[in-house]
């Protein structure tokens, strides 16, 4: 997983990349290509 300050690039490397708010950390998920994961903060 990757730790970065902005996710709008990170959200725009694949198709099904969603960002998900968890416990107040912002996450991009992706459920088909389970290797496109990241974290803000």
């Amino acid at each position: 997983m990757k730790v970065a300050n902005s996710l709008k690039t990170l959200k725009s490397r694949d198709r099904n990349c969603r960002v998900i708010r968890r416990r107040g950390r912002v996450y991009v998920i992706n459920k088909i290509n389970k290797r496109f994961k990241a974290r803000q903060g």
